[in-house]
């Protein structure tokens, strides 16, 4: 079984980009499982919580297209801070690849607030894959 972490934040185009690119993988749906891990920004004392009080559109529009493949998938939530959120999850669970999409900002919007895409790239134990919003 290949198992593909998908962190993704509200933004619905990007969660669908990810999507569509892991539901496009070679091979059998019944051989992929993904972990759409949602990115919240509040109480970090709730990171391995299951239940969601209320889903992000970013993990239904993720969700939908991934079901609609015929592809298993988990949820799971992460909180601030949220790249290493990330490099954690991916190093704990049997993740063999994150898949990011990455957002156009200038450089010094990057050097200002950081890129959570750029820092789960040269973070992550497992290899990262970030796709382009279509």
């Amino acid at each position: 079984m290949y198992e593909i972490l998908l962190p993704v934040d509200d933004n619905t185009d990007r969660a669908a980009a990810q999507a569509r690119y892991v539901s496009g993988l070679p091979g059998e749906s019944d051989e992929v499982s993904v972990t759409v891990a949602h990115a919240y920004r509040d109480d970090p004392g709730s990171a391995d919580r299951e239940n969601f009080d209320e889903e992000s559109p970013g993990v239904i529009e993720a969700t939908e297209v991934l079901t609609a493949a015929g592809i298993a998938v988990e949820q799971r939530e992460l909180y601030q801070p949220v790249a290493d959120s990330i490099v954690e999850l991916a190093g704990e669970s049997d993740a063999d690849e994150v898949v990011l999409c990455g957002q156009k900002r200038s450089p010094a919007g990057k050097a200002l607030f950081g890129s959570v895409t750029q820092s789960v790239a040269l973070e992550s134990p497992v290899p990262v894959t970030i796709v382009p919003v279509e």
